[in-house]
């Protein structure tokens, strides 16, 4: 049997895009999941499963990026993943209020 592979588009959307914190969150729920997944900005890719690849894809606040999950869980890889960016936004949002979950 064939390996799946799945494609989202997302947008980066809090302020800061994924700078330490987030990238590395991002990068932690990656690999957790047993598909390889990476990351298309424009003509280039990244391993979404490296810390360094991920800073240095630059991923600021209105970037719009593909992410590319093949694997056996590649579905609920990316349905976490795209989350996980939400999620970025709104514990940004909180943070600025002053305001807990």
């Amino acid at each position: 049997m064939f390996p799946t592979s799945m494609r989202r588009e997302v947008e980066i959307l809090n302020e800061l895009g994924l700078h330490a914190r987030p990238a590395s969150e991002f990068v932690r729920a990656v690999q957790k999941f047993q598909s390889e997944v990476v990351i298309h900005k424009g003509e280039d890719t990244f391993s979404a499963g490296s810390i360094l690849e991920v800073l240095m894809a630059n991923l600021d606040c209105g970037t719009r990026m593909t992410i590319e999950a093949t694997g056996p869980d590649a579905e609920a890889a990316l349905n976490r993943l795209g989350q996980l960016l939400v999620e970025f936004r709104e514990q940004e949002e909180r943070e600025k209020t002053g305001t807990s979950q």
